[in-house]
This record gives C-alpha cells, structure tokens and sequence, in this order.
C-alpha cells in the first residue's frame, strides 16, 4: 500500500492588531454613513434616498401631471435599482417629504393617509400612492442635458445623478435633519420667497454682508406657523451654522360668556399636538396651577385650534405663561448646520450655503448651454447640408440613384459634394415630401433662429453677467410660480411676555406729512403751531401728499401707484422741522425708487367696521377689509391689489356702511352705485370690473361719496373743474357705463381727469406745481349738459391734494362680520354695448 505524501501547508498569515482592524473597517463604515446615508448635499439639499427617490419617480414618468401610483411599486423601483436597503426606510422617507407639517415645500404629493401632526403613523405603502409634487419638475427638468455628473447604481445596471440639478436652494427652504457617525444635522426650514432673494441678492453683491442677508430672510419659517424669538440666536446660526432659538405657539386669550379661553391655534415645529394636549390636560388634573377648566383639541380640516378654558378669576395671562414654560407649547430650537460639500461634511452658515449652491448653480447653467450649444451647431451643420443639397437636386438625385445601397450613396455624396458624415446621413435619410419649397423655407428660417439661439448660449457661456442674468431669472420664476406667505413670526428678544412695542411708546400728539416721492416726517405740536402758516420742507420737484395731526401710537397705511402699501407707526417716523423734507420710506420700509405715494389713510384702531377700497387704472375696483391690512413686520411694502404690468393704482380711501360710490371715465361717462355691490376681498386679489366702457374709453377715477355729502367736483385734464348735484348722478348697478355729465363737444372733448366728492363748506388745494386753495362753493355747481368753468388757472398736469384720510373707528354690527371672498369677477374690460344705462 502506496504511503500517502505530506501536503505543505504554504498559507501565509499577516498579525495586525484587532484594534487596528475595528478601527479601520469602522472608518469606512463612517465615512459611507456620512457621505451616502444620513447627510445631505448642500447642492441640492437632498440626502441620497431622497435624491434616489425623486429620480426613480421622475425616471419612471411617475410625475405631477400624471396619475397617482403606488407607493409600493415606487418603493420597489428604489429598492431595486438605487438603494439596496430596507423598504421601510424608503417608504419613511417617501413620507417625511408629502408631508406639509413636516416640509416647508412638499416634493411628493401623497393619495391617501401620510400621518397626521398627532404622530399618526402614514398607512402601509400598499394602501398609499404617490406622484411627484408639480415644483419637481423645474428640481429635475434639465437631467437630460448633461448638467450633473451620472454614476453607476450599486450593480452597475444602470446610472444615476449624484446630484439633482435643483434651480433654488432646497436646503433653505425644507431644512434638514439628520444624525451619521460622529455627525448630525439639523437645519429648520425658511420661505421660499425669501431664500430665492437672497439668493438673487447674494449673487447680484458678492461682498454682502451677513446683515444685509438678515434683512431678507429674518429667520426660519415653519411649516407649522408660530413664534420664533431671539434673534441673537438666529444670527448666530446663519454666521457660524450653530445657534438656538426659542420657539412658541401662536395663542390668543378670548373672553368667551361664562370663563376665559386661551386658544391656540398655532405650535411650535415637530412637536406632537396630541402629546401636547395630553400634558395640559395632565396639568389640569394634577392642579399644579388652578383656573384651568377643560382642554379640547377643536382641531379640523380648516386648521389647528386648541382650547384652554380658564375661569374668570384667574388671571389667564399667568396661565399661559405657565403653559410655555412647562409643556411644549414653547421649546427650544438648536441649529446645527451640517452638510456635504466638496464630499466633506462641513458645518456651514448662511452664506456658506448660498455660496454652494450659487456655485452648483453656474456649473449646471454651464453645463446645459454647452449641451445645448452642441447640439444646436450640429442641427445647423446638418441644415447648412440640407440646403446645400436642395441646390444640387438633380444632381444628388443621379448620384443616389446610380448607387448600390445607402452606405455607397453615402460615400458617393461625401465625395462628389464634400458633405461630411452626418450631412450625407441627413440627405440620404430625407424623405421626398420634405424637398418642397414650403420646408426648404422652414429650413431657412429654423437655420436663422438657430443662429440667434446659438449667439445667446455663447454669451452666456462667455459672459459671466449673463450667466448670472440667467440664473436670476430662474430664481424668479421659481418664486413666482411656488412662493407663499411667511407663516412664521420672527421676533427679536426672547421673552416670557408677548409685549406689543406700541405699549413701550410714549403717546404725543404730532403732525406728520408725506409727500408723493416717499419723503415722510413727524413734528412735534409745540413746533408746528409755530411755523403752521408756512408751508413744509419739499425736495425740489416732489410734491404734498398730505398733513395730519395724529398720535404716535397710531398707524400710516401708504399707497403706491405700484399697487403697494406701505403699514408704517408713525412712532417709526423721525422726528423733524417742519421746513425739513423729513426722511426717506426707505429707511424703515423698503420701496422700489420708481414707485409713487397716492394716498396716505391714518389707523387708530384695526378693529373697525370699515374698508379700504383700491381703484386701479386697469378698470378695476375692490374693497378689503381694514382688518386685514395690519401687518406683523414693516421692513417693506406689500400688494394691496393685482393691477398687471401695465396698469397703476390710482387712489384708495376708506368707505364704511350706507356709502356710495362714483364712477366717471374719460370720456365723461359717469354713474354711481352702494358700497355694498363690491365684494370683500383679500389683500392680493385683483377686485372686479368698476365700470363699463365704450369705443376708446377707460376708467378716469373713483371716490366716496358719505351720506351728507351732496356734490362732486369734477375735473378735466386741462383744468376744467365743475360740481354736480350728487342726485343727478345716474344710481346704477355695478358695472354700468353711466350717462354724460358733460356736454359732448366732437372739436374739443373734455377728457376728464378726477373726481371728488365735497361740500360746499370744504377747502380745495391743487398744485400745479405752485398750491392753490378754492373754497369749494367758489367752483361752479352745473347741470350735466354743460361744460367746464376755468376757475383757476390750471396747467396741464396738476394735482388734487386729496390730504391724509382718517380712518373711522366703526364698531362691528352684532352678530355680524364681514365676510372676505378669494374669487373675483372675470369679465372684460371693454364691452360692445352699454349694461345698465
């Protein structure tokens, strides 16, 4: 029996230390976790399932305009190709993004149950479906335009981007929250309107400074509302990435018939609304405060609404500050802003942020203008063959037909003509119908728009201003299309008490003027008895919109010809003589330079049964509750009607119960018809038509007309000036064209300018640009058929100073509020007939 031989064992061993091995796979580990799992990217904010899951979406067509899906095919599809993890951490994510509790900007719209705010888990992914949110599509528009670098899926089936080329900063506006090896972040969301202005404003000023950014984006903005105060905090955190803020609910004490009611109808970001009703009813049972009767979560589809009922001998505002201090209904918010750049976490403020995307942002609008550019000179190479071909017909006809198949066409156009390549594929590919004279010409002038095209995209890879010019534009239609309120109040001490600055303001008793190019001045008493008979300091051409005398607590509401307004204390006003030309709106609130001041109305009180309504040139009208023109921060002007581009406001003056209102056009047309045929709408909504026309008329102006008043004054452009009777002034209903109030003359027609309603006892001034003052019974009153007294001598462009208007304090009817409609009447501006007279 053979003797089995000895095998050699020739493996070979390397020590190292157990420690060194843990230490190193844990290293790989980390930095995997950190760059690829829980971070997100500070180009597109997005960490990589979300990236992974919006791409996957949009690869599969699953998009806004298309119908729903289920969640779990578009898990699957994640699973399968992009992300080799779990499936419940793909659907979470899925979730965490359609929820508008937890996003400032939902990027997946959900059908079917995705949680609530109470932590009510979102239903399995085989009950739910999805589809893009309609703001993704300018997220992952240009993916096909070579903008972003592709990279293989983990199996290398097929690619996908390691960044979506997103045209706003997403980081901004949805925040972030995260916790990897040895890192966390965790970023609040802010307005969208705001971050694209900064960074419009950044990449405009590269030298900015942090201050100037905080005067745009003042801090956070919740998806779930509230109060956020310190801005210590806030600055901190844009300058270094780190910083804390306090966070309150937004509460309001009622007294209600038979105890105090402390309601609450806002809370502070991803805190759990039903733990927070828990841990008040808690309170209550326990008695650790007395007064507190019941709690109940009134919460509906109209909103979040919790009430506290506190007994009437209880001071309820000790027991809400009790609540902050000892529930959730007040915490305490860390930034901590980490993010990937450059493949490397970094903790980064607010303009190290900008920076990034602003970055990201040319690279991408590069990268897309040389795809473009690219293909365009090709298409034009092509054409340029193509109509060289046409020329040649006969010729090319001979040579394709002597040929043995398309390969030797090919070879023989190349050449016989010197075409290259993908000119002799074009021709030959060509189909006979296209040979008409009809496209030959298409193809001319499609050469010619590709050549214009081409000349653009050079100067935008060229041109560094345009380039930016680009990228601004893109910001701006972001904003226009998906921007919303401010939800958040920013507040700048934090504080245990809301206070309201009026209550730190000593009241006085001013005068305060403003003129029409925003210059704006208070005076004390004393000083204006003592110069009142002169007239106030003007910057040379600008002209007095009005005085009044008034006091520190109470509020300016200014309107431009812009469609603005301006809600200005006058305690914010400085303080002047009365031969100053007082300080400019500027610098309190911010205004465009080309905008203009055409009425100014004092507030005393928000709360008043009264209206402000708003006449544009554009021919239309609209009435808004006072109420609603109290705005929370100044810092610049606000859309008080939607007149287009091409119309100005005209004028605005407050109207309460039983008013009336004239119409006149330029034509001479005039008519009158009740407040109360205008329907209550909101701030930004465009009104409704105030007027019919005829031929080549339009809307002239628009006033009040009170119970008591018996005339309006109405002007032409040339100075013409008359009163009329107000009862013969036809009564209509709205929109109506109205009768003449002026006798028709065909050489020289009157074309009116304004009208006003007075009395016979009142003081008119106009400027022109020196004031003249005419007792109002001094102007002709005549009937409607007659034409215009010259009474002063007025030059063509003259103003009426209509003066500052006060609002009245009206108490609200009882039982009644007035109801504010979002829609408004779509009809046209000009009719062919005549409605109503």
């Amino acid at each position: 029996m053979a003797k089995k031989k000895k095998v050699e064992d020739k493996t070979r061993y390397i020590p190292e230390l157990l420690e060194d091995i843990m230490g190193s796979g844990f290293g790989r580990y980390a930095k995997y976790i950190i760059q690829e799992r829980a971070l997100p990217d500070a180009r597109d904010g997005l960490k990589p399932v979300q990236r992974r899951i919006l791409y996957a979406m949009y690869h599969d067509g699953n998009t806004w305009d298309h119908a729903y899906r289920k969640s779990a095919k578009t898990v699957g599809l994640v699973i399968g190709n992009y992300h080799p993890h779990g499936d419940t951490s793909v659907y979470d994510a899925m979730v965490r993004m359609s929820q508008d509790w937890k996003v400032r900007l939902p990027l997946i719209d959900m059908h079917g149950n995705n949680g609530s705010i109470d932590d009510d888990p979102a239903a399995a992914m085989r009950y739910t479906e999805v589809r893009l949110a309609k703001v993704t599509q300018v997220m992952e528009d240009d993916l096909d335009k070579d903008t972003v670098e592709m990279a293989p899926n983990f199996d290398d089936t097929e690619n996908e981007p390691t960044v979506l080329p997103v045209p706003f900063p997403v980081m901004l506006v949805n925040g972030a929250t995260g916790i990897a090896a040895g890192y966390a972040t965790n970023m609040p969301p802010h307005n969208l309107g705001e971050v694209v202005d900064a960074a419009i404003y950044r990449l405009n000023n590269p030298d900015c400074t942090l201050d100037d950014l905080i005067e745009i984006i003042p801090g956070p903005d919740f998806p779930t509302g509230g109060i956020v105060q310190g801005a210590k905090g806030i600055k901190e955190a844009f300058a270094t990435g780190r910083g804390r803020i306090v966070v309150r609910g937004k509460c309001q004490i009622v007294d209600a018939r038979t105890c105090q009611q402390i309601v609450i109808t806002e809370i502070p970001y991803e805190v759990i609304k039903a733990q927070l009703v828990k841990k008040i009813d808690e309170i209550r049972l326990s008695r650790d405060i007395d007064g507190i009767m019941d709690v109940r979560d009134e919460s509906d589809r109209n909103g979040l609404r919790i009430v506290i009922d506190v007994s009437k001998d209880v001071d309820a505002e000790m027991v809400l500050n009790y609540l902050y201090k000892n529930t959730d209904l007040q915490i305490y918010y860390s930034y901590n802003n980490v993010a990937i750049i450059d493949k490397r976490p970094v903790q980064v403020g607010l303009i190290g942020l900008l920076d990034a995307f602003i970055a990201f942002r040319r690279e991408v609008v590069l990268r897309r203008s040389h795809y473009e550019l690219d293909r365009m000179e090709a298409r034009c190479h092509i054409i340029e063959g193509l109509m060289k071909a046409v020329s040649i017909l006969d010729e090319i006809i001979r040579i394709i037909r002597a040929s043995r198949d398309k390969a030797d066409a090919k070879k023989n156009l190349m050449a016989s003509f010197g075409f290259d390549e993908p000119q002799a594929e074009a021709i030959v590919s060509l189909r006979l119908y296209r040979l008409s004279n009809t496209d030959i010409v298409q193809l001319r002038q499609e050469f010619a728009e590709l050549v214009n095209q081409i000349e653009d995209t050079k100067a935008i890879i060229e041109n560094p201003a345009m380039l930016n010019a680009v990228i601004v534009r893109e910001l701006r239609e972001v904003k226009k299309e998906y921007d919303d309120p401010r939800r958040t109040v920013i507040e700048d001490e934090v504080s245990q008490l809301v206070i309201d600055k009026t209550s730190m303001i000593a009241n006085e008793t001013v005068v305060v003027t403003v003129s029409r190019d925003s210059y704006i001045k208070r005076v004390s008493l004393r000083s204006y008895r003592a110069v009142q008979d002169q007239p106030t300091g003007l910057k040379e051409g600008d002209m007095l919109v009005g005085t009044m005398q008034c006091d520190t607590v109470d509020t300016l509401l200014l309107f431009t010809i812009h469609g603005n307004y301006a809600c200005l204390p006058v305690w914010q006003i400085e303080e002047g003589r009365w031969k100053d030309i007082g300080m400019h709106l500027n610098k309190v609130v911010r205004i465009e330079g080309d905008d203009k001041i055409i009425a100014a109305i004092l507030v005393k009180d928000f709360h008043t049964y009264a209206s402000i309504v708003t006449v544009s040139s554009g021919g239309y009208i609209k009435k808004t509750p006072v109420s609603l023109f109290k705005v929370d921060r100044n810092s610049k002007v606000m859309p008080c009607m939607n007149i287009g581009a091409e119309s100005q406001l005209l004028d605005a003056f407050c109207v309460y119960e039983n008013d009336k209102l004239a119409m006149v056009s330029r034509q001479g047309y005039a008519y009158q018809f009740s407040v109360d045929q205008i329907p209550s709408t909101g701030i930004r909504s465009k009104g409704v038509k105030a007027m019919s026309f005829g031929q080549k008329d339009a809307l002239a102006y628009g006033c009040a007309v009170h119970p008591g008043c018996h005339t309006v004054l109405f002007a032409t452009t040339m100075g013409g000036l008359k009163r009329i009777k107000i009862e013969e002034i036809a009564e209509l209903s709205r929109p109506a064209r109205g009768s003449l109030i002026c006798k028709k003359n065909k050489t020289n027609p009157s074309v009116l300018y304004r009208n006003m309603a007075v009395d016979a006892g009142s003081t008119i001034r106009f400027t022109d640009p020196a004031v003249h003052e005419i007792p109002a019974s001094e102007i002709p009153l005549k009937k409607n058929d007659t034409g215009f007294s010259q009474t002063v001598d007025l030059h063509p462009g003259f103003l009426i100073q209509k003066g500052i208007e006060e609002c009245r304090i009206i108490d609200y009817p009882e039982g009644e509020q007035q109801d504010v409609h979002d829609d408004v009447e779509k009809i046209s501006l000009f009719d062919d007939g005549v409605k109503n007279g």
